[in-house]
């Protein structure tokens, strides 16, 4: 049990890669444009001739904002994507289509349930509770949290049922079409829970802010804490926003004028020439040294203890990150790169490290604040420019470089310690010597010379390597190795695998991983064309099966003129569309034998008529192509 809930996390956790790897240029973009774009800085140094509304650099980095903000603010559905994407077992395109329909539905029936059944009035008395998310109007942000609950739920629908048989009447909407439709209707159930449950949350995490605001360096210990535990929920909104806007982060009177809210009153003082209040500024200043200086020394500690055969591909993900944190402040790509590997690390270290921060920085009383976040743009804009006498900006960068050290060696001692799965980490592999395709084709050379592409001879390795295509159930991919489910782990010649470039390979019962490092990708597709387009090495027609789906998809492979002849297989509401070699090889009666209504064939397409039924025979189709029973 505990094995397989491993698995699981783990499956889930390398979904998260590819939306994980848009953020740190999405971030780039947002930071740079949003700090010299913001009212405060323009105001602040009288730059509304090269900055203001209405002129050129003001347009170009406004662009730039908008395209980074257009990705954090969809990242939740970019995670239901990647989720369903990744745990799909078969037809992944169906599951990612369906997480969208899905994650649509789950907020029109959020929205909707919100305007029906309660009452947006009372919802709104929670600052930040309320707002607009993918054009929805007065509805609740449920973050990346919901994003993954989508996702999940798509995954396991899908795996269920994108072959079920519906009665003659409904066999239109059988196999793949049934998906986004069950989708669907689940993600209606989910919103409607969340419309009641979600409020509820977001009311708590506001009694929380009331409560953190009475109780001095506690208080801001709290503040910092909550806040960072809060970001993988989206709910770290509705903690923060009243201390920055509401009497609840203070009330000072400047130039005769009352001001609410820490944010406004930290630039009021800095448009008036004032020094900047300890008091407001403690819900900004603590996130410099963790952001600017902390959080790089920890991506250095994990590229550090990552395998030695892994530190090539963690290391660029580790200084895009970086460089993002430090420049812009935005902590995402780095967070959520470790979070659900090992969520101890985030919350019982970085979030507790991050709480530090935030008190230090009001004991020794820095006055420095951000309109984004804590990034070097923002420091140097309303921390060193405005003057040491106005924000006491000196003691951040003392702290963030003790920082430095002690995220650096906490890091790397309880990585080591507790061996915490981070980049790099995941699993225990062999050392060797990473291949060139350059090498490759030296080894190839010493063998007989076929007209086979490079990427051909090395996918034939690699399959024979695993057992063979018979010994194939499933071939996928993460970051940077293969991940192949096998009917018998004794097949797999790691000795072979190695000689087409592995790292390291690892076996456990049924599933084996090929450590290729980044190019895993192209690997992996390279394998499911070398799959798609050529026959058994072990029989020149597909050998028969006592399953009775396969006998089915051999027979029409067969009509179709055999594995070798076909290039690709899709269909449409009722037939199967087929792109071959030689359509003068397909062999009509034989597709009718199978129960198709007609076959029509010009130059290199073929259409095979079978009905409604079509998604599902073409779903075996594809199963049997890739080795599955």
């Amino acid at each position: 049990m505990k094995d397989k809930l491993f698995e699981g996390l783990q499956k889930m956790g390398k979904t998260f890669m590819l939306p994980i790897a848009l953020l740190p240029v999405a971030g780039l973009l947002l930071g740079i444009g949003s700090s010299f774009t913001g009212d405060s800085f323009v105001g602040l140094y009288d730059l509304e001739w090269l900055l203001g509304e209405g002129t050129v650099l003001y347009g170009i980095l406004t662009v730039l904002k908008d395209c980074g903000t257009i990705v954090f603010d969809n990242l939740p559905l970019l995670f239901a994507v990647g989720v369903a994407l990744g745990m799909a077992k078969a037809a992944k395109e169906v599951a990612a289509l369906s997480a969208v329909v899905a994650y649509l539905m789950m907020y029109a029936s959020l929205t909707s349930s919100i305007t029906n059944f309660g009452s947006i009035e009372t919802l709104q008395q929670t600052p930040g509770l309320i707002g607009s998310v993918l054009g929805f109007e007065a509805t609740m942000n449920t973050g990346v949290f919901g994003g993954i609950i989508i996702g999940l739920v798509v995954a396991a629908l899908h795996n269920r049922y994108y072959k079920i048989e519906l009665p003659d009447a409904l066999s239109f909407f059988s196999g793949t079409r049934f998906i986004p439709i069950v989708s669907a209707f689940a993600a209606v159930i989910v919103g409607m829970i969340l419309a009641f449950v979600w409020p509820y949350a977001g009311a708590a995490i506001a009694w929380l802010g009331s409560v953190v605001a009475d109780l001095g360096y506690i208080g801001t210990f709290l503040y910092g804490f909550i806040y960072r535990a809060l970001i993988p929920l989206g709910l770290h909104h509705v903690f923060y926003l009243p201390f920055w806007q509401t009497a609840l982060g203070g009330t000072a009177e400047i130039n005769g004028t009352i001001v609410e809210g820490a944010q406004n009153i930290i630039f009021s003082q800095l448009a008036n020439g004032q020094a900047v209040d300890p008091e407001a500024a403690k819900f900004f200043s603590g996130m410099f040294p963790f952001m600017i200086f902390g959080f790089p020394a920890a991506a250095f500690a994990m590229y550090q203890t990552a395998k030695p055969e892994r530190k090539k591909d963690v290391k660029g993900l580790m200084m895009s990150s970086s460089l993002t944190s430090i420049f812009t402040g935005i902590t995402e790509p780095l967070e959520f790169s470790f979070l659900f590997a090992s969520p101890f690390l985030y919350f019982g270290v970085h979030c507790v490290l991050a709480a530090f921060s935030f008190v230090i920085m009001h004991f020794l009383s820095v006055g420095v604040g951000l309109t984004f976040s804590g990034g070097l743009l923002d420091f140097v804009l309303y921390g060193i420019l405005p003057g040491q006498g106005i924000t006491n900006w000196i003691p951040v960068v003392i702290v963030g470089i003790v920082y430095a050290l002690v995220y650096y060696f906490v890091f790397r001692f309880f990585i080591t310690k507790f061996d915490l799965k981070t980049p790099g980490r995941e699993d225990e592999v062999t050392e060797s010597k990473m291949y060139t395709k350059a090498d490759y084709q030296a080894k190839k050379a010493g063998k007989n010379a076929t007209n086979e592409p490079i990427q051909d001879e090395m996918s034939h390795d690699i399959i024979e390597g695993l057992g063979g295509k018979e010994n194939l159930i499933d071939v996928d991919n993460c970051a940077t190795r293969l991940r192949v489910t096998i009917k018998d782990g004794k097949l797999v010649d790691q000795a072979q695998l190695k000689s087409t470039g592995a790292a390291g390979v690892v076996v456990k019962g049924n599933n084996a991983q090929v450590i290729y490092g980044p190019k895993v990708s192209n690997i992996k597709s390279n394998i499911d064309e070398y799959l798609a387009n050529t026959s058994s090495t072990s029989s020149a027609s597909p050998a028969k099966s006592a399953n009775p789906a396969d006998e089915m998809s051999i027979s029409i492979i067969e009509g179709l003129g055999g594995e070798e002849n076909l290039i690709d297989v899709d269909n449409c509401a009722t037939r199967l569309r087929v792109t071959v070699k030689d359509g003068q090889l397909v062999d009509q009666a034989k597709l009718k034998s199978t129960g198709a209504a007609g076959v029509l064939v010009k130059g290199n397409n073929a259409q095979v008529i079978y009905g409604p039924k079509v998604s599902n025979i073409k779903s075996n189709i594809e199963e049997y192509r890739n080795g599955k029973n």
